[in-house]
């Protein structure tokens, strides 16, 4: 992710209390929604961010690189929701009601209507995706990772991530357009 380089990771590694508020601050929501994508469960979500930010307390001075801070943080995260996938399956729907409504003042009613069913589908067609598969999507598409800091984050090859993305983008235009598929 851009930016990280600027972070006060350094003195966070310190133990600066203000660096890890501003860390806890700037990745705090990005990880809570990439968490939940995955989980679909609100308090086990909030549980799993608190859980990779107490980690990555513990074991920050393992970090090499202070720019890829952002992508460690996530592959904390990542881990922790594997674990939590092999414990438990997640049974509850993704709820697109959970999701705050931004309203386009220059959108009509009819396009307002037609962007949220969309999206419902959208939603619905994601959790239809292996874990796997919708966690690549959520992290180039959501998150903004690029395919070589997904691979980083997921412990898979580059070629693996490639494959995983193309194949869930290929899950997701047939299931979103079923009338074009051969």
């Amino acid at each position: 992710m851009a930016g990280d380089e600027q972070l006060p990771v350094a003195a966070a590694r310190a133990g600066d209390p203000a660096a890890w508020d501003a860390l806890f601050r700037r990745y705090q929501l990005p990880l809570y929604s990439y968490v939940h994508e995955l989980t679909r469960h609100e308090q086990t979500s909030l549980d799993l961010v608190q859980e990779t930010f107490i980690k990555a307390v513990r074991h920050l001075g393992s970090l090499r690189d202070d720019a890829r801070f952002g992508g460690w943080l996530f592959r904390i995260a990542h881990q922790l929701c594997q674990q939590h996938w092999r414990r438990q399956r997640p049974t509850e729907p993704l709820d697109a009601g959970d999701r705050p409504e931004l309203a386009d003042e220059s959108a009509s009613p009819l396009e307002e209507l037609l962007s949220a069913e969309q999206e419902e589908l959208f939603l619905a067609a994601l959790t239809e995706l292996a874990e796997e598969h919708r966690s690549v999507v959520l992290l180039h598409y959501l998150e903004d990772f690029d395919l070589a800091e997904i691979s980083e984050i997921t412990g898979v090859p580059l070629g693996t991530v490639k494959s995983r993305l193309h194949h869930a983008r290929r899950k997701l235009r047939k299931q979103l357009n079923p009338e074009n598929q051969p």
